[in-house]
C-alpha cells in the first residue's frame, strides 16, 4: 500500500485541487445564472451542456491518450479548463456558458481518464479498493470544501472566476513534477449497453436514475437555494452538506451491502432517500438548520447508490466483463447527469422551488419501486459471490472505463517523456 501511494501522491494532490475548483464552479455557474437572470429552464440547459461534453471526452480522450501520453493529456485539458473558466466572466450569456460548460465537461472527463487509468494501473488487487477509496474521499471532500470557497468573494464578480482558474492550474504542477513513471494504456473487451441491460437491469436503470438525482442537486442545488431567498454563505453551506453526507455514509452503506442482499440495501437506501427528499418538498418554509440537516443525510443516502449499483451489476459479471461493464454503467450515469439538470428546472418552473425536492423524491422512488419489481424475478446470488463493494465517486467522477472501452485496440502505445525533458 505505501508503494501505491508513493507513486500516485502527485496525481491525488491534482486531483484534489482540481475537485476544490469543480466544486466550487458548479455552484458558482449556478448562482451566477440566477444573479444575471437566467431563466431556471435555460439555467438547466447551461448546467446541462457539462455533461455533454464530459460524454464527448470520455470517449475521445483515449485516443489522444494512445499517441501523446498521460502527463501530457493532463497537461493540455488543465490548461484549457483554466482559460475557459476565465472566459466565463467574459462572455455572461446563456449560449455562450452553455458552449464553455461543454468544453468544460469535455476536459474534466479527460482528467478523469487520466488520473482513473493512471490509479488503476498503480494499483494491485490487494490494494486497488483502498486507492480507489481514498480517490473517492478526494473528490467528494474537494467537491465540498469547494462550496465553502463561494464565501471569499462576491459571485456577481470576476475574482472568484480567476479562484477556480488559479487552482485548476495548481494542479498541474504535482504531475509535471512527478518522477513516478505514468502507465500504458491498454483496450478492453467490448460489452455493448443493451446485453448489459440483459445481465443486470437494476445496475443501468439504478446508474441512469441516480445519475440524474446527483445531475440535478449539482446543477441546480445553488440555484434552488437561492431562490430560497438564502445569502452565499448558506448557499454554500447547503450545498457542500451534501457531499459531507456523501463521505460520511458511503462506506459504512457500502460495507452494509457486502453483508446482504445489495438489492435490499439500494432498495432501502433510495427509500429513505425519497422520504428525506418529501420532507421539504411537502414543508417548504422549514427552518433553514433543519433543511440543512435533511440534505446532509439525504446527500449521504443519495450518493453511494450508484457505487451500489455499480457493485450490484458486477455481481453477474465475469472477471473480463467487468471494464467493459463499467464503460456502459458511466455512460449511463452520464446520461442521467444530463437528463438531471434539465428535468428538474421544468419542474421548478411549473411548481416552484418545491419542485426541486419533489423531483428528487420521484427520481429516487423509481428506484425503489423497480428494485422490488426485480427482486421477484430472480433470486439474488449467494453472498460470498458478491462481488467487495468499492467506493467509487457517482456519475461524472467514474470516467475510465467508458474511455477505455471507445478506445481503438490498434491505437500505438504512449512513451511518456522523463520529467526532465522539454
Amino acid at each position: 500500500m505505501r508503494a501505491a501511494f508513493a507513486s500516485s501522491w502527485a496525481l491525488l494532490l491534482g486531483i484534489a485541487l482540481l475537485m476544490l475548483g469543480n466544486g466550487l464552479q458548479g455552484s458558482l455557474l449556478g448562482l451566477r445564472a440566477s444573479i444575471e437572470g437566467f431563466p431556471t429552464a435555460v439555467t438547466g440547459l447551461v448546467m446541462s451542456g457539462f455533461y455533454v461534453g464530459f460524454l464527448a471526452g470520455s470517449a475521445a480522450t483515449p485516443h489522444i491518450l494512445g499517441r501523446v501520453g498521460h502527463i501530457r493529456v493532463f497537461a493540455a485539458l488543465a490548461s484549457i479548463l483554466s482559460s475557459v473558466v476565465l472566459l466565463h466572466a467574459v462572455f455572461v450569456t446563456p449560449m455562450s456558458w452553455t458552449a464553455m460548460r461543454l468544453v468544460s465537461g469535455f476536459c474534466i472527463a479527460g482528467l478523469y481518464v487520466v488520473a482513473e487509468s493512471w490509479l488503476n494501473d498503480c494499483a494491485t488487487q490487494e490494494t486497488r479498493g483502498q486507492i480507489l477509496s481514498v480517490y473517492m474521499v478526494l473528490v467528494m471532500g474537494g467537491m465540498a470544501a469547494g462550496q465553502m470557497l463561494l464565501n471569499l468573494a462576491d459571485p456577481g464578480g470576476f475574482e472568484l472566476f480567476v479562484l477556480i482558474s488559479v487552482l485548476v492550474s495548481i494542479a498541474l504542477v504535482p504531475i509535471l513534477l512527478t518522477v513516478a513513471p505514468a502507465p500504458r494504456f491498454d483496450a478492453p473487451s467490448k460489452l455493448g449497453l443493451a446485453r448489459l441491460y440483459a445481465i443486470s437491469p437494476l445496475g443501468v436503470l439504478g446508474c441512469l436514475a441516480t445519475g440524474m438525482s446527483n445531475g440535478a442537486v449539482v446543477g441546480m442545488g445553488a440555484v434552488y437555494a437561492r431562490e430560497l431567498g438564502f445569502s452565499v454563505g448558506r448557499i454554500s453551506l447547503f450545498m457542500g452538506i451534501v457531499f459531507f453526507g456523501a463521505v460520511l455514509l458511503q462506506w459504512p452503506i457500502g460495507r452494509l451491502s457486502d453483508r446482504f442482499d445489495r438489492r435490499r440495501v439500494i432498495t432501502l437506501t433510495t427509500t429513505l432517500a425519497a422520504l428525506i427528499a418529501l420532507v421539504p418538498a411537502a414543508a417548504p418554509t422549514l427552518p433553514a438548520p433543519a433543511l440543512f440537516a435533511l440534505m446532509g443525510v439525504f446527500g449521504g443516502l443519495s450518493f453511494p447508490l450508484y457505487a451500489l449499483c455499480v457493485a450490484h451489476a458486477n455481481d453477474y459479471l465475469e472477471p473480463d466483463q467487468m471494464v467493459s461493464a463499467s464503460a456502459g454503467l458511466v455512460f449511463a450515469g452520464g446520461l442521467g447527469a444530463l437528463i438531471g439538470p434539465v428535468a428538474v428546472a421544468s419542474v421548478m418552473a411549473q411548481s416552484g422551488p418545491a419542485g426541486f425536492f419533489w423531483f428528487l423524491a420521484a427520481a429516487h422512488a423509481a428506484i425503489g419501486l423497480f428494485a422490488i419489481w426485480r427482486m421477484t424475478r430472480r433470486a439474488a446470488p449467494p453472498l460470498d459471490e458478491q462481488g467487495a463493494f468499492v467506493n467509487v465517486a457517482p456519475a461524472a467522477p467514474v470516467a475510465t472505463a467508458w474511455a477505455v472501452e471507445t478506445a481503438h485496440e490498434d491505437d500505438p502505445p504512449a512513451t511518456e517523456p522523463d520529467p526532465g525533458e522539454d
